[in-house]
């Protein structure tokens, strides 16, 4: 956590200054929505892994007390060792999670992105419980919790870097390591690279397990998922996969098909289920983007609120030992109740964007009461700015849909005299 806490501040300076070049060049890779979505998943991903990061820890320590073969020491060829073991084991959770449907449900939220810059990288599930199980063979070796706790913060930096288009194929690189090219692969949805370049630093075991790809000329990725999310709203981004799983293995009448749903391989559905709940996907040709149109000063309403949003985060994070189980509740509701609220804002909303006067009224006063004095006040000074920019925003709101209104009143007539 401490490694990725430092990273946060390099993270974002990174990501300023990719939207200014693809603002420079036109290239069209941000899009507000998208982006502000992959950075509340980030958020909430911090912030989950607060309450449920010690439970792969314990079994970890557990194993390693219990069964190391020896205590291996800090020396640097130990790191090393560490460093490039941790990423296979990696590489195995990275690909089971593309494989099995329980692991899938909670890794899709990654690649349910249809943009690719570097608030992909930060786009991570909540709900990731059970990939501590591929990193116990470490604890068998003998490798200390603190130091895989290291390599695992050092692995996932590293990958940040990778998730932009503004860098093409890096020659030698390409042949050992992952780079922007191959693992624009992996994100992409197109059938010729489905299931391909799993390596979270090391290209070299997808090139030893025959899982490689390169990116290709003929072939650009069309990023997203087939079974599109179609939300901003990251809390139903964590749970659609889940929702689906669960709703199969209630409806299909066998009783191995209930088991298999979760643990069998990812896509695959009972024959009765799919026949009363049929999925449709598109073709690949026909894909567009999920992207409602906004009036501009409710972007701009909902890029403020997640620049709160993050501002409240790192006081979290930082002050967080300080803190009392109390205010780190309030402060986690209010990163919740903001995060869901801003997705359903930037999904064209209308009841959200109403809902927004109370919250700015209620979430300071609520800090207030329970005795964050300071924060209160600095939170409050920004709720009400919001407020002013809340009101041109459902002004702008109006005006929008009255024209879209007008629009499509104007081509009903139209239809209706050229018919008569």
């Amino acid at each position: 956590m401490t490694v990725i806490l430092f990273a946060i501040p390099l993270f974002i300076l990174f990501i300023a200054i990719e939207i200014l070049v693809d603002k420079r060049k036109k290239t069209g890779h941000y899009r507000a929505n998208d982006a502000i979505t992959s950075l509340s998943m980030g958020v909430l991903s911090r912030i989950m892994a607060i309450g449920h990061q010690l439970i792969p820890l314990t079994f970890y320590v557990l194993v390693f007390n219990a069964f190391a073969f020896t205590e291996l020491s800090y020396s640097p060829w130990v790191w090393i060792a560490a460093f490039i073991l941790y990423d296979f084991f990696y590489y195995w959770n990275h690909r089971m999670g593309h494989e099995m449907s329980i692991l899938w449900a909670a890794h899709v939220v990654h690649h349910s992105s249809e943009d690719y810059n570097l608030t992909t990288a930060l786009r991570q599930t909540s709900g990731a419980i059970f990939s501590w199980v591929f990193y116990l063979p470490l604890a068998l070796i003998g490798f200390p919790p603190e130091m895989i706790i290291t390599v695992g913060a050092l692995n996932l930096v590293y990958q940040f870097w990778v998730h932009t288009q503004h860098i093409d194929k890096l020659g030698w690189m390409e042949k050992w390591f992952v780079t922007p090219s191959n693992h624009r692969v992996h994100h992409a949805q197109n059938r010729v690279y489905i299931d391909k370049n799993y390596g979270g630093v090391f290209i070299i075991w997808d090139r030893l397990f025959n899982t490689f790809i390169p990116e290709l000329e003929s072939d650009k990725p069309i990023f997203g998922i087939r079974g599109a999310l179609k939300s901003f709203n990251p809390f139903w981004a964590n749970a659609q996969l889940y929702s689906q799983l669960a709703k199969d293995s209630f409806y299909t009448s066998r009783w191995q098909d209930k088991f298999r749903v979760w643990f069998g391989r990812t896509g695959w559905r009972p024959s009765d289920v799919a026949e009363r709940f049929p999925f449709e996907k598109a073709p690949l040709a026909s894909f567009k983007k999920f992207h409602p149109k906004l009036a501009a000063p409710v972007t701009y309403y909902s890029v403020a609120q997640h620049v709160i949003l993050l501002c409240i985060t790192v006081y979290l994070l930082l002050f967080i030992q300080a803190l009392s189980g109390a205010h780190q509740l309030i402060l986690v509701a209010t990163i919740v109740a903001m995060s869901i609220q801003n997705g359903f804002i930037l999904a064209g909303s209308k009841l959200a964007l109403a809902l927004e006067g109370p919250r700015l009224l209620i979430f300071p006063l609520m800090w207030l009461g329970s005795g964050l004095i300071i924060p209160a006040a600095i939170f409050g000074g920004a709720c009400l700015v919001s407020m002013i920019m809340l009101v041109r925003a459902v002004r702008s709101s109006v005006t929008l849909s009255n024209m879209a209104e007008s629009v499509s009143s104007e081509n009903t007539d139209t239809q209706v005299s050229i018919s008569s």
